[in-house]
């Protein structure tokens, strides 16, 4: 016994997002409609400099009225690899280039609501390259010792679930720097 799909309904066709009401039977034989929301992908870059100095964003996130201290990211262009985005956000979020772009993983970032997939990388090798930034962005750039990010996670002060996400699976790779 699976799940079966019902049909879909598209509910609102935005620039970024696209909200469908999809239909689903359950394996126990219940019907339920469910609000998807489809995303086109992301990336997050864990950018880490000779110093062991993290570079992070500090942007507003207008849905919850606050800044937050998060790893750059951004999302996909039509066509476009997540490696090249990634390299390009990093351009436009914290004006640097990475040498070494190293594949973490894939997560997702909100599966009961949405397919958005994100690739995580680990950058390294960091020299000055910026690129223009997004219009509707408002960032400041702060770097932190790998020892502070760690400590900063484990208090439970780093909020973004992206940047605690990548920062677990890069930790054996930033021990040298614990």
């Amino acid at each position: 016994m699976g799940f079966k799909d019902l049909g879909s309904e598209r509910l609102f066709n935005g620039k970024l997002l696209k909200v469908w009401q999809e239909g689903v039977e359950l394996p126990n034989g219940r019907q339920v409609n469910l609000e998807v929301i489809h995303h086109p992908g992301s990336v997050a870059i864990l950018p880490i400099d000779d110093q062991g100095q993290i570079w992070f964003t500090y942007q507003y996130r207008h849905p919850i009225r606050q800044m937050l201290l998060e790893l750059p990211a951004g999302t996909l262009e039509k066509g476009e690899l997540p490696e090249d985005c990634a390299r390009r956000e990093i351009q436009e979020e914290i004006g640097m280039a990475a040498k070494h772009l190293e594949a973490l993983g894939t997560i997702y970032l909100v599966p009961g609501y949405s397919d958005e997939q994100m690739y995580v990388y680990l950058a390294s090798g960091l020299v000055p390259s910026k690129l223009e930034s997004d219009y509707g962005e408002y960032i400041e750039i702060k770097s932190l010792f790998v020892r502070e990010v760690y400590t900063l996670l484990e208090q439970g002060e780093l909020l973004d679930s992206k940047t605690a996400a990548a920062l677990g699976m890069a930790r054996e790779r930033l021990k040298p720097w614990l």
